[in-house]
């Protein structure tokens, strides 16, 4: 029964962490959805928390829930600013889109200590320094 439903396989999408400046010239991080598709996606939902151990106790942090409605095509939009005191956590991304009139899902995951100058690769369509999950 379960192993009759077909899962659809996500591809050409995904997130990045990315090292900014805000408008005082501080360092911001934020996190992006990255649509590297021909087509438009539809319907996202991001469900984000982050997880893991701090100072030797389990740490679990709210569960956020970003609607984005529509990402088009060769495109990237903000979901959330991250900060860097949770960069020693399992921050974990569950996306669910609409491609096709089908529902897609896929979870990212950032480790913990995953997030850190030595990962950093360009972004593509962003064009800045960050960490991408594909």
């Amino acid at each position: 029964m379960k192993k009759d439903i077909p899962l659809p396989v996500v591809k050409d999408i995904a997130l990045a962490v990315v090292k900014e400046e805000n408008e005082l010239a501080e360092t911001i991080w934020n996190v992006y959805l990255i649509n590297l598709k021909k087509e438009m996606i539809e319907g996202v939902l991001v469900s984000s928390k982050g997880y893991g151990f701090y100072d030797g106790d389990n740490v679990k942090t709210s569960t956020l829930r970003h609607f984005l409605d529509t990402v088009p095509p060769m495109s990237f939009k903000k979901i959330e600013p991250i900060v860097e005191d949770l960069f020693g956590l399992n921050n974990e991304y569950w996306l669910s889109f609409y491609l096709n009139k089908v529902m897609h899902d896929k979870k990212y995951i950032f480790l913990a200590e995953s997030i850190r100058e030595e990962n950093f690769i360009l972004i593509p369509l962003i064009n800045k320094k960050g960490v991408m999950i594909k």
